[in-house]
């Protein structure tokens, strides 16, 4: 299919055919094609939990409700933000620079190169998402916005902005997934209602893990799944042509 025509096929699927079964390595391929999406500095503070144990879909449904988009989904796919592995994923990015400036750059370029990334994810990155009750959130704030009087500067980068930068990274990683999954024919529901702490519990994560969306997956049955036509906003409402 076209881009176009995966797009028109990408439905909210509420009522999956239990008779249906998905392929679990085409499943796990969507997943990784998921983590080829945009995100934040690539920092990639994610994580992606494919569920297949009958049991444990059973015990997902549960905490998300009980809907009929879990309790009928063949697999279920957990988008979870991981904001405590910063240091993690900024040394692992260091490590694989170090390769690509040494084989992609100019040798005279090479040092400069070198000392950007080291200062950008050595110290500037660890210093956007360390977390002190609040305390380091504020200080970025007040200290970015005294910059920002002067020239322009980034400002959403109090602990709870860079929430959302992660929250906002993994939606991105999600949405490819889905449009992964359309692609291969098979269906998906974004699911925001779900009790976190509960789902938490069930994949053993850490506090400092957040939920950032559930995503049964399974094979429409017929229209049961798709209430009628896609309603959209009309274009001309959001659409601003400066």
């Amino acid at each position: 299919m076209s881009l176009e025509k995966i797009l028109h096929f990408r439905r909210s699927v509420r009522y999956f055919d239990e008779q249906k079964e998905l392929d679990t390595e085409k499943v796990k391929r969507c997943i990784e094609l998921a983590t080829l999406a945009p995100n934040s500095s690539n920092m990639q503070l994610w994580e992606f939990y494919h569920i297949t144990d009958s049991e444990m879909l059973k015990k997902i449904s549960h905490a998300c409700l009980d809907q009929r988009a879990t309790s009928t989904a063949k697999e279920i796919v957990v988008f979870v933000t991981r904001r405590d592995l910063h240091r993690k994923r900024s040394k692992a990015i260091l490590e694989f620079e170090k390769v690509n400036i040494a084989r992609y750059s100019p040798t005279e370029r090479q040092e400069s190169r070198w000392k950007n990334r080291y200062l950008y994810y050595n110290r500037l990155m660890p210093f956007i998402y360390s977390r002190f009750f609040g305390v380091l959130g504020i200080f970025r704030k007040i200290l970015s916005m005294s910059i920002s009087l002067f020239r322009p500067m980034t400002t959403t980068i109090s602990e709870c902005d860079m929430r959302v930068v992660v929250h906002k990274t993994c939606g991105l990683a999600a949405q490819t997934f889905m449009i992964a999954m359309a692609e291969a024919g098979y269906d998906t529901c974004p699911v925001e209602g779900f009790d976190s702490r509960r789902v938490k519990k069930l994949l053993k994560l850490p506090c400092s893990a957040e939920i950032n969306m559930v995503i049964p997956c399974g094979i429409r049955k017929g229209n049961l799944g798709i209430w009628g036509d896609r309603y959209r906003v009309p274009f001309e409402e959001v659409y601003r042509k400066l």
